[in-house]
């Protein structure tokens, strides 16, 4: 047991690594590297939840700190994604007798947020471009424009049964909806808001998924103790790191996983 705890804090300090260059990736890679190692997938889920609440929490702080978060949207989306979560939850507990009976609900769910969050990844900086430009005054833009608390109501209800269920999504998918519905709020606003409703949504479910038996609090110690000291690396050398090849990359590996979930 304890010759594996090494490979186990190694994959905290790797992963961890990632989330210090690109600001992204802890839950999109932590979930399917921990099955790659032989972790069941429902507690790879549920440890990872709440290995991103504790992760994502001390950055929730710093943009606060900062006001960097629109609180607005952040509870349009939290309440819209906490009730999911939860209603997700208790599907899960009521209607399956144990992870087993789910598992293959979590395997594609795991397998399409994978795709959904490399393709984000791939394409992020062309969202930025379109961003930072002047919004076009287009018919859908009017429309985003009209039923912007409704839509974002309904991705936050997406947002909530698709990371309740897979653990992936709530960071980088989280940033490219806000980018589609607020294209007036700065980059900086955008990202500490999509990092404070991170950290609501995924403590919640990992809760709910400690309360179903889903996670090993002795793995998340050991992926915090490899994690946080590679996150404050990461971030020290992310000025001296190319991040236009870095996220490309990591894309089209999340992309290239997301296939083993969904077919095999």
């Amino acid at each position: 047991m304890v010759e594996g705890m090494w490979w186990f804090i190694l994959a905290g300090a790797a992963v961890g690594f990632c989330v210090g260059v690109t600001g992204v990736g802890g839950g999109s890679l932590m979930t399917p590297l921990l099955t790659l190692m032989g972790v069941p997938l429902h507690t790879a889920i549920g440890t990872d939840l709440l290995y991103a609440a504790m992760t994502k929490s001390g950055g929730a702080v710093v943009h606060s700190l900062k006001r960097n978060i629109n609180w607005r949207v952040t509870g349009m989306l939290a309440l819209g994604s906490i009730p999911a979560a939860l209603l997700t939850l208790w599907m899960l507990e009521t209607y399956f007798g144990n992870a087993n009976e789910y598992k293959h609900v979590l395997t594609r769910s795991l397998g399409f947020m994978l795709l959904l969050t490399g393709s984000s990844l791939v394409f992020r900086r062309q969202l930025q471009r379109l961003h930072d430009a002047s919004p076009l005054q287009s018919h859908l833009r009017q429309a985003i424009d009209r039923n912007t608390t409704a839509l974002t109501l309904l991705m936050g209800l997406v947002l909530g049964v698709l990371v309740t269920l897979s653990s992936v999504g709530a960071g980088a998918f989280g940033v490219v909806v806000l980018y589609s519905l607020y294209p007036r709020l700065s980059t900086i606003e955008i990202i500490g808001t999509d990092v404070t409703h991170a950290v609501l949504l995924t403590l919640v479910a990992g809760l709910g998924h400690m309360r179903m038996g889903n996670v090993d609090f002795t793995l998340l110690v050991w992926l915090l103790m490899g994690s946080l000291p590679a996150i404050v690396a990461g971030t020290l050398l992310s000025s001296r790191l190319h991040e236009d090849v870095i996220r490309p990359i990591l894309g089209a590996t999340l992309c290239l996983l997301s296939i083993k979930f969904m077919f095999f």
